[in-house]
């Protein structure tokens, strides 16, 4: 991409823009402040005036990817019948495995930023997280009710990797090896959430 004048009113956003574009076409490894700099055509200190280090610009990316991410699964459309939105909410997160790549790879594929020193970071990830909590949590054989749940948080483990497992499958290259047909692979997303579902009926 070649090299573009910004002011210091936008360098903020300017650097974020900048350093998603190295993470898609040269990989999360290459990325740095210093070529930030140099893409945008500024002085090699001046992305250091909103970002301390590296981490930090990736954070905020990986930070507003999870905010993306959550906005996504709540905008789903509501019935009000516990199991069908949970059902709708699967099937949001296939829809933005696959219409944002890059995003999808930030959050679950890439080594984050020490959690501990990046708290907004954490805070997107973790409310994420608990709206498929929150959904598990009113099914009425879970007790419809909210607060620490043991039972809750395992179904959330279990229905994530699953959803997660076969998101990031579809994304491989390896699945070209298998020879599968694409009615296989168009139908496997919501063969993968009606199991699911018998898995979260009554026990």
């Amino acid at each position: 991409m070649a090299a573009r004048k910004t002011t210091s009113r936008n360098l903020r956003e300017a650097c974020i823009e900048e350093a998603l574009g190295i993470i898609e076409t040269s990989g999360v490894e290459q990325l740095s402040l210093r070529q930030v700099a140099r893409r945008l055509n500024v002085s090699h200190q001046a992305p250091y005036k909103h970002f301390a280090s590296r981490d930090h610009i990736l954070a905020e990316i990986v930070a507003r990817a999870y905010a993306s991410f959550a906005a996504y699964l709540e905008s789903r459309p509501r019935t009000g019948e516990p199991h069908e939105d949970l059902a709708a909410m699967g099937r949001a997160y296939f829809s933005y495995a696959a219409s944002h790549p890059l995003q999808y790879r930030l959050m679950f594929g890439t080594p984050l930023p020490d959690p501990r020193r990046h708290p907004e970071m954490m805070r997107q990830a973790r409310h994420a997280f608990s709206l498929l909590r929150d959904g598990i949590a009113r099914l009425p054989e879970r007790g419809g009710q909210d607060g620490p749940n043991r039972q809750v948080d395992l179904d959330a483990l279990f229905i994530w990797s699953t959803i997660h497992g076969l998101a990031s499958i579809l994304q491989s290259d390896a699945l070209g090896t298998l020879g599968l047909s694409e009615t296989a692979l168009q139908q496997a997303p919501g063969h993968a959430l009606e199991r699911l579902s018998r898995a979260m009926g009554p026990a």
